[in-house]
C-alpha cells in the first residue's frame, strides 16, 4: 500500500472516533468469544492454543485454563476497561498484557526474598515449613514456595540472591557431615575436615540436581504450566557460596534425566569487575564455568552490575546488586522505599504498537505527537488497573501477601487493602516493532542507518521521560519497559496488514521486530548488533535485553563467548544472552545440530528435540511456539 493509500484511510482508524455511543458492540463480542472457544475445543488456531510456549494448550487443564482466558478478557474488554483504552486496543495501537489475569487482581512478577522466607518458615496453607537444616531441605523448599507462588501472580518468580541466600545451608550441611564423621573411628591423619567438605559437596550437587529436574516438572495453575523461574547468582565469594554456584553450574551442563536440556529455571549470571569478570578476580573461574555452561546449555545468561545504571544502586551490599527476571524484567528504581528489588516486582504493563503508529501518521512530528498521546493513554490505563488492584485484600493473595513475599505486606490484616503496598512495584509501558517504525518513516531502520539510529533514540527517550514525568506526578514507579513479545508480535501484524496490506520492510513478516532490537533478518556482526543496541537499555529502565544468534559453534568455542559478552559489558548493555541451536535426538540421546533426520541412529526430523530462545531469554522446543514466533526463528541471521 503506499503512503498516499495509507494517509487515506478512514477515520475509524482514530482512536477518538472509533466508538460511537453504542460502539461498545459493535463488533458482536459475544459471538466473537463463543467462536475462540470454538476454536479452542476444535484445536483449529496453533496461535490461540500456543499463545504461551509455557503451557500445553492442548492438554486437558490447558484447554480449560484457556477457555477461562478467553472468557475473562471478554468480561474484562467490556466492563473494567475505560472506553478510552478499549477504543485505542480496538485501534490496534495498545495491548495491556496479561488482561485475563486483570478481573483477579493479580500482580505480574516478584523478586522474592528466599533467604528470609526460609528462616522465618512459611504455610502454604496446609500447615508450617520450619526453617531446613541442610541444603537439600533448602532447595526443596526453595522450588515449593516457586510453585505457590506462581498460583498467586500471573508472571513469573525470580530469586534475586539466589548463592548468598543458600550459602548458609551450605554451611548447615557441612557441619551435619562433620558431626557424623566426628562419630567414626578414623585414623589419625585422617582430615575430618576435607572429607566433610566433599560430603557437602556431593549433597550441593544433587540439592542442585534436584532442584532442575523440580524447576521442570512441578505444575502450577491448576495443572497447566510449568511455573516460571528465574534465578540470579554469581557474585558471593564465600566457600560456600561459590559451591553452591560451581555444583548449579555442573548440575545444569549435565541436563535433565536423558540428557534433556533444562528450560527451567532460567539462570542469570551477574558480572561484575572485582567480583567475577576478570582473571584475577576470585570468583572469575565460576565466570569461565557459566560460559562452558552457556555454550552447552544456552543457560546462563549475563547481568552487567558495572553498567552505570545498575552500579548507581550497588551499597556494598547483595541487596543493592541490580538482578533481572528471565523475561528482561528488571525492578531497581522505588519512590516509595529501598531502592532495591528484593520483595518487589511489576504490577502491570502495557505495549504500544509502534508501527501502527508510524502508519497512520504523517511523517516524523506527527508521530511523535500521536506517541505523546498514546504514551498518556497507557498510563491512565495503567493507573485504573493500579487502583482496582489496590482494592483487593491481603486475604485474597495468602502466600503472596500474608508469607512475607511482597516488600511490606508483613503488616498487612487478612482485611486490608493492597492500595499501599503495591506502590513498592512498579508500573511499566513497553512497545514493540521500532524498527519496523522507522523503515515506514524514513525508509531504514536503525540496523541501516545512523539517522535512523538517532531518531530510534528519540523516540525511545521521549517515552523515557514522559515514563519519569508520571512517576514524579503521581508517586507510583512508572518506567519504560523493551517489550518481551512472545505472542504480541503476530496478533499486531496480522490485523494491521489486513488493513494496511503487505508493506515491504513494515508488514511483510509474520511478526514485528521485538523492542528496540535490530531486525533479527538484518545481516550485521554481533559487535555491530550490540553496540547499536546497548544505548537504549540505559533508557529501558523496566527491563531491556541484547542477544545475538551464532551457529552451534559456541561448545566449542567458549572464549568467542567470553569475546562477545565483553563486548556487552563495553557498550552499556545491562542483560545480555547468546542464542545457538541446541538439538537433541529423542530416540539415542545424540547431541549436535542435526540438519534433519539424525546421523547417529537415523532417527527422523519428528524425533528431534530443537531447543531455541524464544525471544531472547525462554527457550523451549520449537513444536510448542506459534506461527510468528517460528517464522522469527526461521528468519533468524547467524552473527559473525
Amino acid at each position: 500500500m503506499s503512503k498516499a493509500a495509507v494517509q487515506a484511510l478512514p477515520e475509524q482508524l482514530n482512536i477518538h472516533t472509533l466508538y460511537t455511543a453504542s460502539g461498545k458492540n459493535a463488533r458482536y463480542p459475544e459471538k466473537e468469544l463463543s467462536a475462540s472457544i470454538d476454536r479452542i475445543l476444535e484445536g483449529s488456531d496453533r496461535d490461540l492454543m500456543q499463545e504461551n510456549a509455557n503451557v500445553d494448550g492442548r492438554s486437558p487443564m490447558g484447554m480449560m485454563s484457556k477457555m477461562a482466558s478467553e472468557s475473562s478478557r471478554w468480561y474484562v474488554t467490556q466492563h473494567l476497561l475505560s472506553d478510552e483504552a478499549r477504543m485505542a486496543m480496538e485501534a490496534n495501537l495498545l495491548y495491556p498484557h496479561d488482561l485475563d489475569f486483570y478481573a483477579t487482581g493479580t500482580t505480574t512478577c516478584c523478586q522474592i526474598p528466599l533467604g528470609k522466607i526460609l528462616k522465618q518458615g512459611f504455610n502454604t496453607g496446609h500447615g508450617h515449613m520450619r526453617e531446613p537444616q541442610d541444603i537439600k531441605s533448602a532447595m526443596a523448599l526453595a522450588s515449593i514456595i516457586l510453585q505457590a507462588n506462581q498460583n498467586q501472580q500471573h508472571g513469573g518468580q525470580a530469586y534475586p540472591m539466589f548463592d548468598y541466600d543458600l550459602a548458609p545451608y551450605v554451611a548447615k550441611t557441612f557441619v551435619k557431615n562433620k558431626r557424623y564423621l566426628d562419630t567414626l573411628p578414623l585414623a589419625p591423619d585422617y582430615s575430618v575436615e576435607v572429607e566433610a567438605w566433599r560430603l557437602t559437596e556431593r549433597d550441593v550437587y544433587q540439592a542442585c540436581e534436584a532442584f532442575i529436574h523440580n524447576s521442570n516438572s512441578m505444575h502450577s495453575r491448576g495443572g497447566g504450566q510449568v511455573p516460571f523461574i528465574s534465578i540470579n547468582y554469581g557474585t558471593d565469594t564465600s566457600p560456600e557460596g561459590r559451591m553452591l554456584i560451581k555444583q548449579l553450574l555442573l548440575a545444569t551442563q549435565a541436563g535433565l534425566g536423558n540428557g534433556e536440556t533444562p528450560i527451567f529455571p532460567i539462570q542469570i549470571f551477574k558480572l561484575k569487575k572485582g567480583v567475577n569478570f576478570q582473571s584475577e578476580d576470585h570468583n572469575y573461574d565460576l565466570y569461565e564455568l557459566a560460559l562452558q555452561t552457556t555454550a552447552k546449555r544456552l543457560f546462563p545468561n549475563f547481568a552487567f552490575l558495572d553498567a552505570p545504571f545498575n552500579a548507581q544502586y550497588d551499597n556494598g551490599s547483595p541487596e543493592g546488586e541490580a538482578c533481572y527476571m528471565g523475561c528482561r524484567t528488571r525492578v531497581m528504581g522505588n519512590l516509595n522505599g529501598e531502592e532495591t528489588a528484593i520483595g518487589r516486582g511489576n504490577l502491570s504493563f502495557t505495549s504500544i504498537n509502534l508501527v501502527r503508529l508510524s502508519l497512520i501518521s504523517n511523517g516524523v512530528e506527527d508521530f511523535m505527537n500521536r506517541l505523546e498521546e498514546l504514551v498518556s493513554v497507557a498510563e491512565r490505563q495503567l493507573l485504573e488497573r493500579v487502583r482496582y488492584q489496590g482494592e483487593k485484600r491481603a486475604m485474597d493473595f495468602k502466600f503472596l501477601m500474608q508469607q512475607g513475599v511482597w516488600r511490606g505486606s508483613d503488616t498487612l490484616k487478612p482485611q486490608d487493602k493492597l492500595r499501599d503496598v503495591l506502590k513498592q512495584g512498579t508500573l511499566s509501558v513497553g512497545f514493540i516493532g521500532l524498527a519496523e517504525a522507522l523503515k515506514q518513516l524514513i525508509g531504514k531502520h536503525h540496523g541501516e542507518s545512523e539517522e535512523a539510529c538517532k531518531l530510534g533514540m528519540r523516540i525511545v527517550q521521549m517515552m523515557r521521560e514522559q515514563m519519569d514525568e508520571a512517576a514524579s506526578r503521581t508517586g507510583y514507579n512508572f518506567s519504560l519497559i523493551a517489550t518481551p513479545a512472545e505472542g504480541l508480535s503476530g496478533k499486531f501484524t496480522r490485523r494491521d496488514r489486513q488493513d494496511f496490506g503487505t508493506i515491504e520492510g513494515v508488514t511483510d513478516r509474520e511478526y514485528y521486530t521485538n523492542s528496540f532490537h535490530v531486525p533479527v533478518y538484518y545481516h550485521t556482526k554481533a559487535y555491530e548488533k550490540i553496540k547499536i543496541e546497548g544505548p537504549f537499555h540505559e533508557l529501558c529502565n523496566a527491563g531491556h535485553i541484547t542477544y545475538v544468534e551464532l551457529d552451534g559453534s559456541a561448545l566449542s568455542n567458549p572464549k568467542a563467548l567470553d569475546r562477545l559478552v565483553q563486548a556487552m559489558a563495553q557498550h552499556g548493555v545491562g542483560y545480555g544472552s547468546i542464542n545457538h541451536p541446541v538439538d537433541r535426538c529423542s530416540t539415542c540421546g545424540y547431541q549436535a545440530i542435526i540438519e534433519e533426520d539424525c546421523p547417529a541412529c537415523g532417527a527422523s526430523t519428528e524425533q528431534i528435540e530443537r531447543i531455541r530462545r524464544i525471544t531472547g531469554y525462554l527457550v523451549g522446543t520449537m513444536n510448542k511456539w506459534n506461527t510468528a514466533k517460528q517464522a522469527e526463528e526461521a528468519d533468524r541471521v547467524k552473527h559473525g
